[in-house]
């Protein structure tokens, strides 16, 4: 029996033109949102962000998905230079105390109590919705079926509506307080490795990603 390639468990068929393509051949733009400290604001700040955000809410008419990723801080870079400094340090009290500052560091990340969070919104478009489009307003037509791979047409019409949808979901969430920026193709291969390799991950590693991939 052959072994099946993890591939074959994945949603995702193919990264293209920063979109996700679904095996379903329905697509999805992938945001990250900035957070706020929620518990630092006055009473009337918290009771005026919780409006915002369900005002926000109410004004979508279609799904999306909001995930949290949780990830130990990588700060390889900074206990490197921080033994670097160890290394050059002349005065003996100031290298000991150095070195003692980095060990209090890495067995605080050894610990896991320094953690990383990100907030990213799914926002999909599906091929159902384009062809209902296409069809509308024509009882007659039959809408076709949904099978085959996206042509270069199909796709430009779904991602330029994907688009439009984010661009509400961004401005919906200005209005709470948060920055929102789209993921390029790179942003997104990067995440969904390191979802699937979260330990190369945490220590900053990430694969070259070809050139013509990013095209």
């Amino acid at each position: 029996m052959a072994e099946a390639s993890t591939q074959q468990f994945l949603e995702v068929e193919e990264i293209r033109d920063a979109a996700l393509v679904m095996r379903d051949k329905s697509i999805r733009g992938v945001m990250l949102a900035s957070s706020q400290n929620f518990a630092l604001k006055s009473q009337e700040e918290q009771d005026a962000t919780i409006f915002q955000f369900q005002n926000f809410l109410n004004s979508l008419d279609f799904p999306l998905q909001i995930v949290l990723q949780s990830r130990r801080l990588n700060i390889t870079g900074y206990l490197d230079n921080l033994k670097t400094l160890e290394q050059r340090q002349e005065n003996e009290l100031l290298k000991q105390q150095t070195a003692d500052y980095r060990a209090f560091i890495e067995k605080l990340i050894g610990g896991g109590s320094i953690m990383a969070k990100n907030f990213f919104i799914v926002v999909p478009f599906s091929r159902l919705e384009t062809r209902a489009e296409a069809t509308q307003g024509n009882i007659l037509s039959r809408s076709p079926k949904l099978v085959g791979a996206l042509s270069d047409q199909e796709f430009a019409r779904m991602k330029n509506q994907l688009w439009q949808r984010m661009e509400f979901v961004a401005l919906g969430l200005r209005r709470v307080g948060l920055t929102v920026a789209a993921l390029n193709t790179e942003d997104l291969i990067e995440l969904l490795w390191s979802w699937h390799h979260p330990a190369e991950a945490e220590v900053g590693y990430y694969p070259e990603i070809p050139p013509e991939i990013l095209k």
